[in-house]
């Protein structure tokens, strides 16, 4: 399995390529009024308006830092429209340092036996001479509420 790297503060962690639309780099995002702080904005891909989450203040509080290698990567998920049916939906996470891919089997993802309250998009462990990295589940990123809560802001900006 192909897996993105990318850093928030100095932990790696990894997306399974599968997840992934594209990788691009930082685009002008328009920033929606009373959204959560994570919620970077908005930008148009290709005649859709895309929402982008930054991980960084998701996961720590802490604005994702803007370097060459920050950047914004579109992972396919599900999430409800207006009328409330689960649809296929394209969401932008902005991160730092996306600038390599490892190959994992997965025999080499370790599951994390620690019974602590960890966030649900928090998946196996890889191992490697540099340490550990953290697997994302996109799909759990963000709760049904919020989802819903972004497509709504999403639409009812744009129309």
């Amino acid at each position: 399995m192909l897996m993105l790297l990318f850093h928030i503060n100095n932990e790696r962690y990894a997306i399974a390529s599968q997840q992934i639309v594209e990788v691009i780099p930082l685009v002008n995002l328009t920033r929606l009024p009373h959204t959560p702080e994570y919620f970077a904005g908005v930008f148009n891909y290709r005649g859709r308006i895309i929402p982008v989450i930054d991980l960084s203040q998701l996961m720590t509080g802490q604005r994702c830092s803007e370097h060459l290698s920050t950047r914004i990567i579109l992972v396919n998920h599900w999430g409800r429209d207006a009328t409330q049916e689960t649809v296929p939906q394209i969401m932008g996470l902005m991160a730092q340092r996306v600038v390599e891919t490892l190959q994992k089997s997965d025999i080499d993802l370790i599951d994390v036996d620690i019974q602590i309250d960890k966030p649900p998009y928090l998946g196996k462990m890889i191992v490697d001479e540099q340490g550990m990295i953290q697997c994302l589940h996109v799909e759990y990123l963000l709760s049904e509420v919020q989802q819903a809560y972004l497509v709504a802001e999403v639409h009812s900006e744009h129309k």
